[in-house]
């Protein structure tokens, strides 16, 4: 970065309200590694409702989605990879697979539920669990708002202000809720999220969704990379998420029924 550069990029954080959030955009900033599928122009003066209708255009519109999931999952130095058949109906159910049937997750508005053939346990609950895994309060249309590239807060023009810092749009609320800060990185092109963030720093909590990269299904931009890392005090926790030939609207199955005499755990 020259040093012209690093002027307006002073400026630009000078003007960013809270000290936590400045730190979370000059890491976007310093760390490039997001894409979008294909090229195009970047359109950087757009106004905060005309950034938000257009993020809105590109929201995926299918019924059904079907994917060979790959999931890295990395806590404490310990890694573990998995590859699962990944369905979805939209705004009603994520359903998950492993080889043979050995695991399966059931994930619907109303609870959430899986159950392992290796240990003959099964756990059904509430997205509790998967709050406290992520560490932020989470429920079925975030969860799903998360695999799709969409905001899991609901963006209004009216109360975000809209920045750029290099090249990228930065969505920031008008004011920040007393327990968590929020942003939202957009890019410039398609105008797809890039990164989103959640910090609470009472909690030392920090949450960070990138969307490495996006493919075209069908004339539907849906990501295709997906890093998330969920930091709680000195643990950390990095999911990253691949997904592979996914196809769109075909008439698909959610079979899932937890076998007679496995034990339920609590999580």
């Amino acid at each position: 970065m020259n040093s012209s550069s690093k002027k307006e990029f002073t400026k630009l954080m000078n003007k960013l309200k809270y000290p936590i959030l400045s730190l979370l955009v000059f890491l976007v900033f310093n760390c490039k590694s997001s894409k979008t599928i294909g090229g195009g122009e970047a359109n950087l003066k757009l106004s905060a409702k005309q950034l938000l209708k257009e993020n809105v255009k590109q929201t995926p519109v299918f019924k059904t989605l079907q994917s060979r999931l790959k999931i890295t999952y990395n806590q404490d130095g310990k890694e573990q990879s998995y590859t699962v058949n990944f369905r979805a109906k939209k705004d009603e159910i994520l359903w998950i697979s492993a080889t043979f049937s050995v695991v399966k997750a059931l994930i619907t508005p109303e609870k959430v539920s899986f159950y392992n053939k290796l240990d003959n346990t099964y756990f059904e609950g509430d997205y509790k669990y998967l709050s406290d895994l992520l560490g932020t309060e989470l429920d079925f249309q975030k969860v799903q708002n998360l695999l799709l590239g969409e905001p899991i807060f609901d963006l209004n023009a009216n109360t975000y202000d809209v920045s750029v810092i290099d090249e990228a749009y930065v969505l920031q609320p008008k004011k920040q809720l007393e327990l968590f800060e929020i942003f939202f990185l957009l890019d410039p092109v398609r105008f797809k999220v890039k990164s989103q963030q959640i910090s609470q720093a009472k909690e030392l909590r920090h949450l960070q969704i990138d969307y490495l990269t996006y493919q075209e299904v069908e004339k539907q931009t849906i990501p295709e990379n997906i890093k998330i890392i969920a930091v709680e005090a000195t643990d950390q926790t990095v999911i990253d998420l691949e997904f592979k030939s996914v196809t769109l609207n075909e008439d698909l199955s959610f079979p899932y029924k937890i076998p007679s005499g496995f034990k339920e755990i609590k999580l």
